[in-house]
């Protein structure tokens, strides 16, 4: 079984409705943890992507985070 990534802290404005939002729209959404920002073209399996907002390495698919709330 492929092991899941340990969840890191998570930006207040990110929750469970706003992430499935994002998986329904299907469209390579991502989320950086630190910010809060939404970034576009983010492969669902994504994880420490840098940030176009803030520079953190800090974005995930919204797939992945996801899974975090299961």
């Amino acid at each position: 079984m492929p092991q899941r990534s340990a969840r890191p802290h998570l930006h207040p404005s990110i929750d469970a409705d706003r992430v499935c939002d994002a998986v329904e729209r299907d469209d390579m959404t991502g989320f950086c943890v630190e910010c809060g920002a939404e970034t576009e073209t983010v492969e669902p399996d994504a994880e420490r992507y840098t940030c176009p907002e803030c520079d953190a390495p800090a974005v995930y698919g919204a797939e992945t985070v996801l899974l975090w709330f299961a």
